[in-house]
């Protein structure tokens, strides 16, 4: 509380308002004044196209009524074994993310056939591609298998495409990297898992997880047992929550690239100029 001229407390609810409507106001003027300034550093700049070059702004980024519904993750794993440690852990985080208040869905590869040996429209590959349209951020766990993720991982990722018809199913939705191994500490799947992430243009989280020992930290009814591992995957789930929040509204906005609006200004002329002919 603070005093105003009659002595009375003004509630600090009221200056948190006050300041956070200044910073939006100093955001806004600053905005404008860089619009105000844009043709004089065009001049400058000849290897750009005017039409198609944007400066990012919070009012674009930023809208004023998020969403309210639960945040939908989707999570794989890379095994089909009976007593899998990748399946376990997806579980344990499935379980992490519904006490956040997401809506988890996991999918069991059992199924699902190698990529390119039957069409898309087999059954599994459609449940597959509907769960990844379906979802706003996903979960990837792998075991570490001769130091690399599975077939099996990479067989999910791979009947997965880039696009759907106008659609990218993948893009500008959130990641989070996990693998397990039955040896030491080993970070080489889950290093993998990040280069396929940024192949499918997918917001990756910084954090990760990686089980060693695997078999030694889940008890006989298939939970982890407490331990810093542990600690891991709630940090990894929180962060994976956190991040989806802050960029599922304007993920289509995030991912918007000055390259691909030329390429299609440049499509849409050569088609108006062959009608034209």
């Amino acid at each position: 509380m603070q005093p105003n001229r009659q002595g009375e407390r003004v509630p600090s609810t009221w200056i948190l308002i006050f300041v956070t409507r200044y910073s939006l106001l100093t955001i806004r003027v600053q905005a404008r004044s860089y619009r105000q300034n844009r043709d004089a550093v065009m001049k400058d700049m000849t290897n750009l196209d005017n039409d198609c070059f944007q400066i990012p702004t919070a009012d674009s980024v930023f809208r004023d009524q998020p969403s309210t519904h639960k945040p939908r993750i989707l999570l794989l794993y890379g095994s089909l074994r009976q007593r899998s440690f990748s399946r376990l852990a997806v579980m344990e985080a499935a379980r992490i993310l519904d006490a956040m208040g997401a809506e988890t869905k996991i999918f069991h590869a059992d199924g699902l056939p190698l990529p390119d040996s039957e069409d898309a429209t087999h059954p599994k590959v459609q449940e597959l591609r509907d769960l990844v349209t379906w979802s706003e951020g996903m979960v990837w766990c792998s075991p570490e298998r001769h130091g690399a993720m599975t077939g099996i991982m990479k067989a999910q990722i791979d009947w997965i495409p880039l696009s759907l018809g106008a659609v990218r199913p993948t893009q500008g939705k959130t990641l989070a990297v996990m693998q397990v191994s039955g040896g030491s500490q080993s970070f080489n799947a889950v290093n993998q898992l990040r280069v396929l992430g940024r192949w499918m243009r997918m917001v990756t989280i910084p954090n990760q997880s990686s089980v060693p020992k695997a078999f030694l930290e889940f008890d006989d009814n298939d939970r982890m047992k407490a331990s810093g591992f542990y600690d891991r995957i709630v940090d990894v789930m929180e962060e994976l929550v956190k991040f989806t929040l802050l960029t599922r509204d304007r993920s289509d906005y995030l991912t918007d690239r000055y390259s691909e609006r030329k390429e299609s200004a440049e499509q849409l002329m050569a088609r108006v100029n062959q009608r034209s002919m």
